[in-house]
């Protein structure tokens, strides 16, 4: 096996215990990884700034991948690169979610805007630790001024339906995939987080092969599949595990501490 030279680390449901603690097993592994030599980053559906408290806990000072991908960081926090829904798609979405009245956020850089207070503006807030989404009157007259990187819309009592009515309307201008079970989220089309991974390692000349990727959802398949040792966490949805090399214990086991002591760490000692 290729020695592993970059851990590419999921948050929600991987990284983070369901109380949204990182594990202490999960801390020490990530920092004798480091120690040993090992780059860590995250890769996650969250921006940045979502991830900050966790950034300062590991001490990591390496770029990352965020939203879905959308947006990269460098070490200090800086942006570098950023993609963006068009204008057309954007209204589409936001018409679609007004029409059903459904909730909506759309994640603009630094921003958060929602037209209403639902419990899912502060469900992202309080659950998933982003910044509490600005409200605005309504996001449709903002759609010119706004740089959309990605649009979320909730609908749990009908989600599979709202969901296949969503691709309908985008109609493969936009992808749509899910994280997480409140929101279902699109992107620009072809963005995910392993093309944005892919575009670390190339800044990095860092090849798939070195990399251990872990992940527990379908927005992490991608990046599972084109690693060289792609691990899912035992709380992952069945598509997610058959996809992935290895299993490893749930998120609450601190199964990132068990696939990094067996992936990364036996190799360097």
């Amino acid at each position: 096996m290729t020695p592993i030279k970059l851990i590419a680390i999921d948050l929600d449901g991987t990284l983070l215990a369901d109380d949204g603690r990182v594990p202490p097993q999960n801390i020490q592994a990530i920092r004798q990884a480091m120690a040993a030599g090992v780059l860590v980053v995250l890769a996650t559906g969250k921006t940045r700034a979502a991830a900050t408290a966790i950034i300062e806990q590991l001490d990591l000072r390496t770029p990352g991948v965020y939203c879905q991908g959308l947006t990269l960081h460098r070490g200090d926090g800086s942006v570098w690169h950023e993609e963006a829904l068009d204008r057309e798609t954007a209204v589409a979405a936001i018409t679609f979610a007004d029409q059903h009245h459904l909730p909506q956020h759309a994640y603009c850089g630094i921003r958060i805007c929602t037209p209403a207070d639902t419990p899912y503006r502060h469900l992202l807030r309080d659950k998933y630790h982003e910044p509490l989404p600005e409200l605005v009157a309504s996001l449709l007259p903002l759609a010119d001024e706004l740089r959309i990187n990605k649009f979320l819309i909730s609908d749990e009592s009908d989600n599979a339906h709202t969901r296949a009515r969503l691709e309908m309307v985008v109609n493969g201008r936009a992808t749509v995939t899910q994280a997480v079970p409140e929101y279902i989220e699109l992107l620009p089309r072809g963005a995910s987080k392993g093309k944005g991974l892919a575009r670390l390692l190339a800044q990095l000349a860092i090849p798939w092969e070195a990399v251990l990727a872990l992940g527990d959802g379908e927005n992490d398949l991608e990046m599972l599949q084109r690693a060289g040792v792609g691990v899912a966490m035992g709380n992952a949805a069945a598509a997610v595990q058959t996809a992935a090399d290895y299993v490893v214990a749930t998120n609450n086991e601190a199964g990132v501490a068990a696939a990094i002591e067996r992936f990364a760490l036996t190799a360097v000692r």
